[in-house]
């Protein structure tokens, strides 16, 4: 028993020695990482908050019944901060999506009202001539291709041109749709946007890479977005996805 009892002993009495050598050695390694810990922590109560939120807006506005594409949501939301963060938009509350994942018989064009939760606007939209028939396929930013620009767009002034009451839009991404002046893209009204077409062809008429309208909304949709508000154009196009600046600075922000 005496054997037991001082093994035992024995035993607590090392337990007791190792854990108390390794308590300062816990405790120093611990202390120079606690404000990383912290930063961290906040970091990532920050990353879900903003998920939260785009999940709770996206849901709200049963936007996924509507047809838009998550990722082109969640894309449109995260270059809307950046540009916040660079002095390219005036108005956050509004923010335009062009959903180019799905077909030009679809209403791919979202308005939305982030700040009452409200779906202003949801419609057709055209693409450019030569980037493709039913589905927009192919992007450019070359002056003379006749097909649309995808990313970033801050919306500017208005003007009464060939096509009415116009938007002007300012390409903000190099490289990728940063000769949208030259190229006179711009947001107007056509009568080959519409049901109409739908109904006829399967399909609406093409732009020279404008994101044209249906006629009938070019007024109140153009009244609600110009002067200062973010348009976004969308594709699951791998090189725009590689290539954009504006999606590589908000994908690094929330690692």
């Amino acid at each position: 028993m005496k054997k037991f009892t001082l093994k035992k002993s024995y035993i607590s009495f090392s337990s007791f020695f190792l854990v108390s050598l390794s308590m300062p050695f816990v405790f120093a390694k611990s202390k120079p990482m606690g404000n990383s810990i912290v930063i961290a922590s906040a970091k990532i109560n920050t990353i879900s908050s903003a998920e939260m939120k785009r999940n709770n807006i996206y849901d709200s506005l049963k936007l996924g019944s509507l047809g838009l594409a998550k990722q082109a949501f969640d894309y449109a939301l995260e270059g809307l901060d950046i540009m916040k963060a660079v002095g390219k938009v005036e108005n956050y509350d509004v923010i335009s999506i062009v959903d180019f994942s799905k077909a030009s018989s679809e209403k791919r064009l979202y308005v939305l009202d982030l700040k009452n939760y409200k779906v202003l606007f949801n419609t057709y939209v055209a693409h450019g001539m030569n980037s493709g028939k039913e589905f927009a396929q192919k992007f450019s930013n070359d002056p003379s291709s006749d097909k649309s620009s995808l990313g970033f767009y801050e919306t500017l002034g208005t003007y009464n041109g060939e096509h009415g009451y116009s938007l002007k839009l300012e390409g903000i991404e190099k490289g990728i749709n940063d000769n949208a002046n030259k190229r006179n893209i711009v947001m107007h009204g056509a009568d080959y946007v519409g049901a109409g077409m739908v109904r006829s062809h399967g399909y609406i008429g093409r732009s020279w890479g404008c994101p044209a309208i249906p006629p009938a909304l070019q007024i109140p949709i153009i009244q609600k977005i110009k002067n200062g508000t973010c348009l976004f154009i969308y594709s699951p196009d791998k090189n725009y996805l590689n290539n954009s600046e504006i999606l590589k600075q908000a994908t690094a922000s929330v690692m």
